[in-house]
């Protein structure tokens, strides 16, 4: 796939093809070994260059582009090939059946932003997960309704622990 994207303001040229279990990256015409695995709805591990990265991916609210949260930093980048964009812009992709909503790392719920019976979008933040002096948006899977939630605010949660379950 090859496409155009400007993030922290740069406009820079990506090419991304399958190869042998990993990724080979064409950045600005210079090749890059890369591994990236989605962990969790959003969530991706990923290896660069010998360094390893977790990125968290959320699409903006009007489908232009995404949010990437990588350590203490937070890019917005925006796919400029409207052709390889096209068809992503409504956000999230509906998955179906009741979805466990689990936090990708250990940290403290900060706050709560829905309760148990509310009707969710796909995409909307549930509750607000601060870890390593960052605050994550943890969202919905899928639009529905929040059939359970697990958590308060001020609660410590582990890594892969459930905070609500979506149907």
């Amino acid at each position: 796939m090859k496409c155009e994207i400007r993030i922290a303001g740069k406009t820079r040229q990506i090419e991304l093809e399958s190869s042998g279990g990993g990724w080979a990256v064409r950045l600005d015409s210079q090749s890059v070994q890369a591994d990236i695995i989605e962990v969790s709805p959003g969530v991706y591990s990923i290896l660069l260059g010998g360094r390893s990265y977790e990125a968290f991916v959320t699409p903006s609210p009007d489908g232009e582009g995404l949010t990437i949260q990588s350590g203490a930093e937070e890019f917005f980048a925006e796919v400029l090939d409207p052709r390889a964009w096209r068809g992503r812009r409504h956000g999230f992709p509906e998955v179906e059946g009741v979805q466990q909503v689990s936090v990708p790392m250990p940290g403290k719920v900060v706050r709560v932003l829905v309760q148990q019976g509310d009707r969710v979008e796909a995409g909307q933040s549930l509750c607000v997960v601060e870890a390593m002096k960052m605050q994550n948006e943890i969202r919905s899977p899928k639009s529905g309704v929040v059939e359970r939630l697990l958590v308060t605010e001020g609660q410590a949660v582990k890594a892969g622990e459930p905070l609500a379950w979506v149907n």
